[in-house]
């Protein structure tokens, strides 16, 4: 969903005119449309299947986040490149290397026998769909006329990523108690080969018209590894503490990684992030929000799982289809504030938006071990629900409040990074937080049945808080936000 809205507008900002097909426009967009499915898909799928996959492989509780934040540090951090690349050496070729790198990867993380290569192989994956999503929306806008063609098209692309959202948790639930968790990754083996494969007969090669040779290859490297690492960093405190040399080294290190990347940008012919764009207070407000907002979203997903399947026993179907009304929530509340922001203002919208998620949050926080789905587990996923759904939608908005027609781009990458980091970091932090007091809960149970299932239940309490205290940050952030008035344009000329 994030990827989407914001690869939508990159894309938009692309100099590439539109050109002649000789396929029918129908037949491109479901091609496209496929290959975006596979990637909205794995953000989900992997969920349902994580206690599965942590039982199996003996994959430590702390180190189990790291299966769903390298896919999305990788993919956040390489897409703002890939999308370069892509303009430069043609967008059907970048696409094509994409969904092989995704089959590829998908192929490793089915095979994975380990931790370390599973978490590599899902690394690849989201290195793959930073190839694949800004190429196949740039073909995508390359073929449908500005207006409501394109408009069209880009509403049937937003909707295959909410379809693709509810089917991950469904069909990593179907897969994991069916033919086992690895088919949740080699599935998309035979789908990317052969939309690899058709690609050339589908859709015609493109390119922007003014080629860019000068890549920011340093600068996203740089970035990556350092987000990568502090990521990495934070979860380790569970096992090494927070004042521990290897904890200090690390936080080091990547000071030292992200400070490199910012001299890199400053001096860069053709910056990643060219840094004066942080001057723009809006921008740069709206931000660090959608890094809070996305920090509640995963942290959610992350952690209901878990406590659905390890606290409540739900087998792994059941977790899939329990998530099924809160998509749904989802999208309505998406489809409410799209209308609230034109009529009222986005700022209110995604105050009320955040302050539902803290709320339900909240509702997560205070879930008993013997919890109901429809009296207690329902109620807070609808609420927290539709306050993610009602906040989606201004996010972007306030993001793009003032910014040129020739920063568009720019900014669209900017608020995609923002969210894919965001995510990445609730995990790493929630977890850390959660499972930072496991060995004195485990010693004060003393073994005892009764009082390690309460001293599992306070750790995804803990976990729920932190969700909590992401979205209330949120609406503190979302304060500082001047009210962008419904006629004003979101993007100045």
């Amino acid at each position: 969903m994030s990827t989407s809205d914001s690869l939508r507008n990159r894309t938009e900002a692309a100099p590439a005119a539109p050109r002649a097909h000789t396929r029918p426009p129908g037949l491109i967009l479901l091609f496209l449309c496929a290959a975006g499915f596979m990637t909205f898909l794995d953000v989900s799928i992997v969920n349902v299947a994580l206690p599965t996959i942590e039982d199996e492989l003996n994959i430590s509780q702390n180190y189990l986040q790291y299966v769903v934040t390298a896919y999305a540090t990788v993919l956040g951090g390489f897409l703002l490149l890939s999308g370069r690349l892509a303009d430069t050496f043609g967008r059907r070729r970048m696409l094509q290397t994409g969904l092989l790198v995704f089959a590829g990867a998908s192929l490793m993380a089915g095979l994975s026998q380990g931790a370390a290569m599973l978490v590599s192989a899902r690394a690849l994956q989201g290195l793959g769909s930073a190839f694949i999503a800004p190429a196949a929306l740039s073909l995508l806008t390359n073929t449908f006329a500005e207006g409501a063609p394109r408009n069209k098209a880009l509403g049937a692309w937003g909707a295959v990523s909410g379809i693709a959202s509810v089917a991950g948790v469904i069909l990593g639930g179907l897969f994991t108690e069916g033919p086992g968790w690895r088919w949740i990754f080699f599935v998309n083996v035979p789908i990317g080969i052969v939309l690899a494969a058709l690609a050339p007969l589908v859709v015609a090669e493109s390119k922007a018209q003014e080629r860019r040779r000068s890549f920011d290859t340093a600068g996203a490297v740089f970035l990556t590894a350092g987000l990568v690492l502090m990521i990495f960093t934070l979860g380790e405190t569970f096992d090494h503490g927070w004042t521990s040399a290897r904890t200090l080294i690390s936080l080091a290190v990547t000071v030292l990684l992200l400070g490199t990347f910012i001299l890199i940008e400053r001096r860069a012919a053709e910056p990643l992030i060219p840094l004066g764009i942080f001057r723009k207070p809006v921008l740069r407000t709206a931000n660090i929000t959608a890094v809070l907002l996305f920090g509640t979203l995963v942290t959610l997903f992350f952690f209901a799982s878990l406590f659905m399947q390890q606290v409540l026993d739900y087998s792994p179907v059941e977790a899939g289809l329990a998530y099924v009304p809160l998509a749904i929530i989802v999208s309505v509340g998406a489809g409410v504030a799209s209308n609230l922001v034109t009529k009222v203002a986005a700022k209110p919208v995604l105050i009320v938006g955040l302050t539902l998620a803290a709320i339900g949050m909240l509702m997560l926080w205070q879930l008993p071990a013997d919890a109901g789905y429809v009296t207690r587990v329902l109620p807070p996923f609808l609420v927290v629900g539709l306050g993610l759904g009602l906040s989606f939608v201004p996010v972007q908005v306030i993001a793009f409040a003032g910014v040129s027609k020739s920063e568009s781009g720019l900014a669209a990458g900017l608020i995609n990074t923002s969210q894919e980091a965001g995510g990445a970091l609730g995990v790493a932090v929630a977890a850390t937080i959660a499972f930072s007091q496991v060995h004195e809960l485990e010693r004060w149970a003393g073994g005892d049945p009764a009082l390690m299932e309460i001293a599992r239940v306070s750790v995804f309490h803990r976990a729920f808080l932190v969700g909590a205290c992401f979205a209330v940050a949120g609406v503190l952030m979302a304060l500082l936000l001047p009210r962008i008035k419904p006629e004003q344009p979101p993007v100045a000329a």
